[in-house]
């Protein structure tokens, strides 16, 4: 058969899914009560979408290519939900840096002495830079686990090692922490 009758996205590459956060291997998947229900929320998105596209009208190679791009990422939503271990950072030890701690710190040396800044230790799919959130299992929140208010960590930050001290440990839902 001539190619000029076959349509060239039909013999295209298989879709793209694109992968979640990875979690390192044997590494429980905790998540705090906002985390839980930000899986959740988004897992309804992706069953709204679903929907949409399943009663589209659209060319039936797309519909299919794109159903399929969203069962991929909706099967990897299903194992992290099932897999979450939910934490809540109110049942931490408070004076303890652990899972769901606001931790505030000041570099005593490195590029920048007296520099401070806080971050709340979360779960892989609640991390966010932006907002001030870091994943568990981040360089910085492994330096900074099991310290007590004062006590001093080591960071390692490309080829520079920072020394820095906990100011102030804080637990309670993230989205009402005030960030110093």
């Amino acid at each position: 058969m001539s190619r000029a009758f076959v349509k060239e996205d039909d013999a295209g590459q298989p879709p793209i899914i694109p992968p979640r956060a990875a979690l390192p291997p044997g590494t429980p998947n905790y998540v705090t009560p906002q985390g839980l229900e930000l899986l959740r929320a988004e897992m309804a998105e992706l069953e709204a979408e679903r929907s949409q596209i399943e009663a589209s009208r659209e060319e039936e190679g797309d519909r299919t290519r794109r159903l399929t791009i969203l069962n991929g990422r909706m099967s990897a939503l299903s194992e992290r939900l099932a897999t979450a271990k939910l934490i809540d950072p109110r049942t931490q030890p408070p004076d303890e840096v652990r899972f769901g701690a606001t931790v505030r710190l000041r570099t005593l040396s490195g590029l920048q002495p007296g520099l401070e800044r806080s971050f709340t230790i979360v779960g892989i799919d609640e991390a966010s830079v932006a907002e001030g959130r870091v994943a568990f299992v981040a360089p910085i929140a492994r330096a900074v686990v099991g310290k007590r208010k004062g006590d001093k960590a080591q960071l390692r930050m490309a080829r520079q090692v920072e020394e820095v001290e906990i100011l102030d440990i804080q637990y309670g839902d993230p989205t009402n922490d005030q960030k110093a």
